[in-house]
């Protein structure tokens, strides 16, 4: 008998409308664990090099973790995958809140869906049972009147509903998928390719979750981790302000992304951080399925700006890149910005930075008022950020070409505009800068999914010895406390350890804001919860190795993309000195920064040459097949 999970993979084929269930057995689960494990897995195994991202070709999966709808704290998260539209490469993007566990307790651990509907349709899912629905009447509308709508015609009024808005209708290459109007799968283009199948939104309901191995047990620990809430600084913070609560933070220590990263402070951050939000928006504290942390603001009404308040606040991420990276400081502008992305399925992250890019080419002369419809998008204007992201949800004038994402718009500009494109293999930049944080630089470019920031380490939270983040870290063998600015061998190693435990937390619907190494609650506690659920004897060891061989499946999928070393690179402004804040004058070594990806691909057994896994390492890691699947693509490995 399973715990934790159900072992039904759904398989819904869109363009004949039927459905059939799979039974994967234990030592499947157990190898890949879901997630993103899962569903690359699939999409290396079934999917042929070479397709449209957009076409019908293209298989869209959600997959939950097996520890996913635990009754513990921080396990909801779930993942959908497919090749993205934005990068061309592996896509793959996690969300909280409640849709995961609700899947599960519908009866399915993972849906694979294929081809493409010949009209709107929406998947309902219930108790075991799955139907396609017509969306016609839904289509074109925001995610929470679709939702309404949903849940009105099933008369399911506590159903849990994932979907795709206007963006996602419209083919925004960075289009995402949200459920409960507040948690995003953000990255990839992915609500982009649900859109592309005619698909509005996936409806799970269900009543019977999977069962724990030792019910007690979990019970147990939920109660003891409620009780570190108090004592762990870290986790206190998540709890008191939520991520807003960073801005403060990374302005003192002069990594604020500002003006499109030219500069690491901004000098109206104080207009933007927790103590500005907490007395302009903030209206009350939420969380996601069984977790005390309750890191989500809420926001109230404003008249003003049109904000309904029903899709929550701003996190740190929209505020970063809609505020200070366009050198923005009105703080209910950037919460209506954050309705605009939610209620549309518009990723805010590349949103922002995409707007800061023409904001750049706008003041350099490569774009003119006419080019934007009579805007002119400069730095610091509120009402024109809003216009944009209005025109991008639409695809309207500039924002067709803006909807295509900075390295699409930079190269139809031309002109030397790719040189404000802060991207990597197409994907715009998360919130943290890379000249004051050089490992989440090296895992910002070596990032299978493009530029990406929950896979990597926050440098600051490893220099002090008694750092309850590094503490840890014992027991995968680091012991001792790194310089921020370093990126020598022991950084290296450093990020290569958390790399293979974030990438595991991917797998198993782990939130990492959950347990160590991002935050000081004892990564031991985890595996010791895991074991509750599960009945497996979880180690370290396997948590490590699980990660390790999910992210070899990504490079393996990449690799028969063509992508490979020479596409772990970051924009040339990483390697230009910083223009304000503490660490003015700072930038990133060229040659320190090659060292280190070389160093990283000889730690994992990958060929630096390349910088895809050799065979050694993938039998090694349990997956050979791998090697027969890449070399029928034409791709050699040593």
């Amino acid at each position: 008998m399973p715990y934790g999970y159900t072992g039904k993979v759904l398989r819904v084929n869109l363009a004949d409308g039927t459905t059939r269930v799979e039974e994967p057995d234990d030592l499947f689960y157990r190898r890949y664990w879901g997630g993103q494990g899962l569903a690359t897995y699939y999409l290396l195994r079934e999917q042929a090099p070479g397709v449209d991202p957009l076409g019908p070709e293209n298989l869209l999966i959600f997959a939950t973790g097996v520890m996913t709808g635990a009754r513990l704290p921080a396990m909801p998260r779930f993942s959908v995958a497919a090749r993205s539209p934005l990068t061309g490469t592996i896509g793959g993007s996690e969300a909280g809140g409640w849709w995961g566990p609700e899947c599960k307790a519908a009866g399915f651990d993972a849906i694979i869906l294929s081809g493409k509907a010949a009209k709107p349709v929406y998947l309902y899912l219930k108790d075991g049972r799955a139907e396609l629905r017509d969306a016609r009447q839904v289509w074109g509308l925001t995610i929470g009147d679709a939702a309404d709508a949903i849940r009105a015609e099933l008369g399911e009024p506590r159903a849990r509903i994932a979907a795709i808005g206007p963006a996602g209708e419209n083919l925004v290459r960075y289009a995402c998928v949200v459920n409960e109007n507040k948690h995003t799968n953000g990255r990839g283009g992915l609500g982009a390719v649900m859109g592309s199948k005619n698909l509005k939104a996936i409806v799970a309901r269900g009543t019977a979750a999977p069962a724990a191995h030792d019910p007690k047990a979990v019970g147990e620990l939920a109660r003891w981790y409620a009780g570190q809430i108090a004592g762990n600084p870290t986790v206190k913070t998540l709890f008191d302000a939520g991520t807003p609560g960073l801005v403060s933070g990374l302005e003192a220590g002069g990594t604020l992304p500002t003006r499109n990263f030219h500069s690491g402070s901004f000098a109206k951050a104080g207009a933007v951080n927790w103590d500005a939000y907490e007395k302009a928006i903030f209206a009350e504290a939420k969380g996601c399925f069984a977790c005390p942390i309750r890191c989500k603001r809420e926001v109230h009404p404003d008249p003003e700006y049109g904000n309904s308040g029903r899709y929550g606040g701003p996190e740190y991420e929209t505020m970063g890149a809609l505020g200070p990276n366009c050198e923005i400081d009105d703080l209910r502008a950037i919460a209506k910005g954050h309705e605009i992305c939610n209620s549309n399925g518009l990723d805010s992250i590349s949103a922002g930075t995409t707007i800061s890019f023409l904001m750049e080419c706008f003041e350099n002369g490569l774009v003119t008022k006419a080019d934007c419809d009579g805007l002119e998008p400069r730095f610091g204007d509120a009402r024109v950020m809003l216009a944009l992201l209005d025109k991008i949800v639409r695809r309207e004038g500039i924002g067709d070409l803006l909807a295509e994402g900075s390295a699409r718009a930079a190269q139809k500009i031309g002109r030397g505009a790719e040189r404000f494109a802060m991207q990597v293999k197409g994907q715009e930049l998360a919130m943290h800068e890379p000249r004051g944080r050089p490992a989440m630089g090296l895992g910002t470019a070596l990032s299978d999914t493009g530029a990406d920031h929950l896979t990597i380490p926050h440098d600051p939270a490893f220099v002090l010895k008694e750092s309850a983040t590094l503490k840890t870290l014992a027991p995968y063998g680091i012991l001792e406390p790194v310089p921020q600015l370093d990126l020598g061998p022991r950084k290296v190693r450093l990020y290569r350890v958390m790399e293979d435990v974030y990438n595991y937390w991917r797998a198993a619907g782990v939130c990492l804001f959950g347990y160590g190494p991002r935050v000081g609650v004892s990564i031991e506690k985890y595996a010791e919860m895991a074991r509750a659920v599960t009945g497996w004897d979880v180690s370290l060891f396997e948590m490590a190795k699980v990660g390790e061989r999910v992210l070899a499946l990504s490079r393996a999928f990449n690799a028969r993309e063509g992508f490979g070393r020479k596409d772990d690179v970051l924009p040339e402004r990483f390697f230009e000195p910083l223009e304000g804040g503490r660490l003015a004058g700072k930038a990133l070594s060229r040659d320190e920064f090659e060292r280190a990806l070389t160093l990283t691909y000889q730690m994992r057994g990958w060929d630096p040459a390349t910088g895809l896994p050799t065979a050694a390492k993938l039998a090694e890691l349990d997956i050979p097949w791998v090697v027969d699947n890449l070399r029928q693509a034409g791709v050699a490995l040593t």
